[in-house]
């Protein structure tokens, strides 16, 4: 293998099946029988000056792999899988109550190793975690090689002794960078390394406190400060799956030290840091290549010539200029693109522009549709594209005189020109065969075998049909929604239903030949829901008596439907059903859709991620797609990029509306370039990544091996940062851990995809849950996959009636629990309502309207409506986090000590997976120790 530069060749820098991989390197789907290779050095881009110091490891056992976090919990070699009680209790600053401590009488392991948990203080001890952000310096002109040290320290503080001794005393968590650069001062409370209150200093870089018994070097640059012994000739031993004995440290026996976990990066104080500076602000589109507020941040989105990040979001938003800077940084390029995705009612809807018979103008070279990338010349005459350059000739229908500037005149009364989406009236020219489409229609297919019949579930959709209907989608302007509607029941046989408006009653046609099915009318079947309701709804009416007797228990689509109808419990299931009906009924959708990505030149759409179909290299085709749905788009370079005209990018959807309508809906984007690695790191969005890098695992499920996804996905994680290590931060000991401002939560949410089931094949977890586990992720926005990798966990318990606020929420991590507490969790699929066994009397009758914890149904997926200010804020608790989400979130009662709450206990994603997976600190640990190799 090559010495020089990178040993790993990154995923997407060749076509391949797959997620697109290369040839036998780290970021390989595409070779089953590929392991990941020995790792080499790297050869840094600059000099690193004379006085640039690299700690090195001394000789001892070989470090674990990647490979080793594997499917069966990954237990030391020779030594039977073990479970403990989970970490020691942190003070929770959301709850004034005891932290939760196992139950000594639990029939169910814990999590993580008690001694497992000191061993890591030992550890970590040795490592420093630093963060590069508002303090990064700016980029030179020069060739890309390390920052100045100078730039990323604080002055020089006078000496401030800080000796603690061994027990139970812990530093304060250290400040952190969260905000970017040019972030404003917070107004949360934030800990300082010396014990101050306050924002921290400028350019502080990320470091966790000196553990007790250690001495912090005051009057030194953090990077200077010794915070313990290094990690020499160590072996990490590693719950999720490090083979080994306990962990070996070089010299004396260490004293047991405590591991503070708010010492590391928190997904949660990087929500509320980004919440307190963007939140509630107005978010203008004007500037290329701008960072957005993150996706849990609620502001107000202005379009001034540039995509909403609702509908587009990015990986990073600065591309490298070369492919050599690609391969170097091995961060993946691309854009998660969420074509319909729901406009808030305090902005403005999307402009619709209408040509008439002309249609849209487009370039004659790359058809890319008018844009505000568009550069009108020859007063007016003509224009130059922005994405290949070509020279166009404007339309005579078109022309309009240029401005002093070189603008159009009429520029801000024409949304192309100035907005960076809206729509066009598409012309024949885009309709199949050169015909308008027909509305569109909804078939509704009921099940009227007996055993849907005897529970009553073929009257509960009948009845809720009715009002169902009502709610059909429609345009706008429009009193009636266009979309017609038919119906069909079936047992064994198919019977079609004639509701034509002028019928008394409703008839019925049978197909009894389902290998052949045909439609037995043509008039009658699919109707528009207005004018034929009175029909429709005496059929309806009369479904449930029409198969009463029926003891037809097969259906035509068995063993398939039987199944999932078996699994569905009236009683249990009932009103989320119900939901996810109707909000599919509802929902705005487009059919038949073709979406194209163009971009400049110097960079392609190679990859694409989602519930789709392609026939080619360049269309991807839908059905149907609704404001759900996104679709995840790779790039790579095929050429060099210009810092001056950035890399743009238009993505177009081809569609029919509901009300029969084929328009094309345009959404632009304009990003940096550089030829700089910082600024490279700088603009990254860590849930975009996450939401690549899913989706491109997922991708590769279906014909490659576990094992090789997950190595490819911790050794991408080591190279990125890694580099952002060589290449970017200031010189410093290779025992510290440094990670990039943007990217200081990356380690957490990659191990919680690395402990998905998908990635796991584990007996207790069935095929088909992983199969729709996967399917739901393939079309996940940025949104839904970072609540779904990491839930939401509120404290309900502090809930102040008095205020509409929601808690602030927690990290997931079990020892942030409470047997006093009452705590809200939510994914995006489940919700869970977790009831320490000491909870509040009071609260367990306001919210349950019982006596006593012991009273309490865990049976019920509704809370009961009581009367009284703790009832009324959680349910509108719920209420808020169920209407941002696009499906129907199961309420599930779990009660601390009980069985049921090993189910819970899988999504406090922090801790060791109950099926096999890490620990954030010990995947942490297997990160850092990855970096030193590839920097060693």
């Amino acid at each position: 293998m090559s010495q020089q530069g990178y040993v790993a060749t990154p995923p997407y820098s060749q076509p391949q099946p797959g997620i697109g991989l290369s040839p036998p390197h780290y970021g390989h789907y595409g070779d089953p029988s590929h392991t990941a290779s020995p790792t080499g050095m790297m050869k840094p881009a600059g000099p690193l000056g004379a006085t640039a110091t690299r700690g090195m490891l001394p000789p001892g056992p070989p470090p674990p792999g990647p490979h080793q976090f594997g499917q069966n919990g990954a237990h030391a070699t020779g030594h039977p899988p073990q479970r403990f009680p989970g970490p020691p209790p942190v003070n929770n600053v959301a709850s004034s109550h005891a932290p939760y401590q196992p139950s000594a009488q639990s029939s169910y392991p814990g999590p993580i190793s008690t001694s497992s948990v000191t061993q890591l203080g030992s550890q970590l001890s040795a490592m420093q975690i630093n963060s590069y952000g508002s303090g990064m310096a700016p980029p030179s002109q020069g060739p890309p090689g390390p920052l100045s040290a100078t730039s990323l320290q604080t002055p020089p503080r006078p000496p401030q002794p800080s000796i603690l001794q061994p027990g139970s005393q812990v530093l304060p968590p250290p400040p952190t960078t969260l905000n970017g650069p040019g972030a404003s001062p917070l107004p949360l409370p934030m800990y300082r390394p010396d014990g101050l209150s306050g924002p921290p200093p400028p350019n502080a870089q990320y470091q966790p406190p000196p553990l007790p018994g250690q001495t912090l070097g005051a009057g030194y640059p953090p990077q200077q400060a010794n915070s313990g012994p290094q990690m020499a000739g160590a072996q990490l031993s590693y719950p999720g799956g490090f083979p080994g004995g306990p962990a070996q440290m070089a010299g004396p026996p260490q004293p047991q030290k405590k591991l503070d976990p708010d010492s590391i990066p928190s997904p949660i104080q990087v929500i509320e840091n980004d919440r307190a500076s963007r939140g509630g602000q107005v978010y203008a589109t004007n500037t290329r290549g701008q960072i957005p507020p993150l996706v849990t941040t609620d502001c107000m989105i202005q379009d001034q010539g540039n995509a909403s990040p609702r509908f587009i979001r990015c990986t990073t938003y600065c591309f490298p200029c070369t492919s050599d800077m690609a391969k170097q940084a091995q961060i993946p390029l691309a854009a998660v693109i969420k074509p319909f995705a729901t406009i808030p009612s305090n902005e403005s809807p999307l402009y619709l522009v209408n040509h008439g018979e002309s249609g849209p103008v487009r370039c004659n070279r790359c058809k890319a549709y008018m844009c505000p990338f568009m550069q009108f010349i020859e007063g007016g005459r003509r224009y130059q594209c922005g994405f290949c350059n070509c020279v166009n000739d404007v339309p005579p229908f078109y022309f309009q005189h240029l401005d002093h500037i070189g603008r159009r005149l009429d520029h801000y009364e024409k949304p192309e020109l100035s907005l960076g989406s809206y729509e066009y009236v598409a012309t024949l020219d885009y309709c199949r065969k050169s015909k308008p489409p027909n509305p569109p229609a909804f078939i509704f297919m009921i099940d009227v075998s007996y055993s849907n019949i005897k529970n009553g579930l073929v009257k509960l959709i009948c009845e809720e049909l009715k009002t169902m209907l009502e709610k059909i989608p429609k345009e706008e302007q429009e009193e009636t929604s266009a979309i017609r509607v038919g119906f069909i029941t079936y047992n064994k046989v198919l019977h079609f239903f004639n509701v034509k408006s002028n019928l008394a009653q409703p008839q019925m046609m049978v197909v009894t030949d389902v290998g052949e099915v045909f439609v037995p009318l043509l008039d009658g079947f699919l109707v528009n829901y207005q004018e034929s309701q009175s029909v429709i709804h005496n059929l309806l009416d009369q479904i449930p008596d029409m198969f009463a007797d029926s003891n037809e228990n097969e259906t035509v689509f068995a063993p398939v439907i039987q199944a999932g109808m078996e699994a569905l419990k009236m009683h249990l299931d009932r009103q989320q059903f119900l939901n996810d009906l109707r909000n599919d009924i509802e929902k705005k959708i487009g059919f038949d859709a073709i979406m194209r990505v163009r971009t400049s030149t110097g960079f392609r759409a190679t990859d694409f991620f989602g519930g789709i179909l392609m026939n080619n290299t360049t269309d991807v085709e839908m059905a149907a797609i609704d404001c759900d749905k996104a679709v995840t788009v790779e790039f790579k370079h095929d050429d060099k990029l210009s810092e001056d005209s950035g890399a743009l990018i238009q993505c177009a959807v081809l569609y029919t509306t509901i009300s029969g309508q084929r328009r094309l809906r345009i959404h632009n984007l304009g990003l940096n370039c550089s030829s700089q690695l910082a600024d490279l790191y700088k603009s990254c969005e860590t849930d975009a990544l996450i939401n690549f890098f899913a989706k491109s695992a997922f991708k590769a499920v279906l014909h490659q091996p576990l094992k090789v996804i997950r190595e490819i996905l911790v050794n991408q994680t080591a190279h990125m940062l890694a580099c952002y290590r060589k290449n970017c931060a200031s010189p410093s000991a290779a025992s510290q851990l440094i990670l990039p401002d943007s990217m200081k939560v990356l380690p957490v949410y990659m191990n919680c995809l690395l402990k998905n089931c998908v990635l796991l094949s584990r007996p207790e977890i069935s095929t088909d849950e992983r199969a729709y586990q996967r399917q739901l992720v393939m079309t996940m926005g940025v949104a839904d996959s970072q609540l779904f990798f990491y839930p939401q966990l509120l404290p309900i318990h502090t809930l102040d009636v008095k205020s509409t606020m929601l808690p602030a929420a927690v990290r997931c991590s079990e020892s942030r629990l409470s047997e006093e507490g009452i705590f809200l969790l939510a994914n995006g699929l489940h919700m869970f309502l977790w009831l320490g066994v000491s909870s509040p009397p009071e609260l367990i009758q306001g919210i349950f309207n019982v006596p006593s914890f012991a009273h309490i149904n865990t049976d019920m997926t509704l809370l009961p409506e009581v009367g009284n200010p703790y009832s009324q804020q959680l349910r509108m608790i719920m209420g808020i986090i169920q209407q941002k989400r696009p499906y129907s979130m199961k309420l599930t009662i779990v009660k601390q000590r009980e069985q049921p709450e090993m189910v819970f206990r899988q999504f406090l994603v922090e801790d060791k997976g109950l099926y096999g997976g890490s620990s954030y600190v010990d995947f942490l640990c297997c990160v850092h120790k990855e970096i030193c190799q590839l920097l060693n």
